[in-house]
C-alpha cells in the first residue's frame, strides 16, 4: 500500500517520480510541496491503468529511509479488484453480472475517486474468487 518515491533536488524545487509507475511525475517548490503533489500525481497515475483496464504495478520495497506515499485502504482494495479482474480475464461487464448489478454500479466501484464500501470492493473480489483480507502491522 506504499509506494516508494524518488527525490530529486533542482533549481526550481524538488522533483518527485515513482520507479514503480513511471507515470507519476511531479514537482513542488519544498520538499513538503512535492510529497503532498506525488500522492496526487500517483493516484493521476493510476486512473490511467483502470481506464485502460491493466494491472497496476506494486510497490517496491522501499529502501532505508526512502520516502513513501501511502495509499487509502480503499483505494487500495480497488487497486487489487482491477488487478484480480485482469488476472482472471474478467470484464466490468462480466462482474456486474456475477454480482447482479447494474454495469454502471461496477464502473462507479473501479472508479478511483469514486468513494466506495471496501464491503462492496471485497464482495466484488469475492464474486471473481478472491478473499479480501486486511492486516495491521
Amino acid at each position: 500500500m506504499r509506494y516508494p518515491v524518488t527525490v530529486e533536488k533542482t533549481d526550481t524545487g524538488f522533483f518527485v517520480s515513482f520507479q514503480d509507475v513511471p507515470e507519476a511525475l511531479t514537482e513542488g517548490q519544498t520538499m513538503d510541496e512535492a510529497l503532498e503533489l506525488a500522492k496526487d500525481a500517483l493516484e493521476t497515475a493510476l486512473e490511467f491503468y483502470f481506464e485502460d483496464e491493466r494491472s497496476v504495478p506494486m510497490p517496491s520495497v522501499p529502501a532505508k529511509n526512502q520516502p513513501v506515499i501511502e495509499l487509502s485502504a480503499s483505494l487500495w482494495a480497488k487497486v487489487l479488484l482491477l488487478n484480480a479482474m485482469v488476472t482472471e480475464h474478467v470484464r466490468p461487464v462480466d462482474l456486474a453480472r456475477k454480482l447482479e448489478v447494474k454495469p454502471q454500479d461496477v464502473t462507479r466501484l473501479l472508479r478511483l475517486r469514486h468513494p466506495s464500501k471496501i464491503d462492496s470492493i471485497a464482495t466484488a473480489l469475492h464474486a471473481i474468487g478472491k478473499t479480501l483480507e486486511l492486516v495491521v502491522h
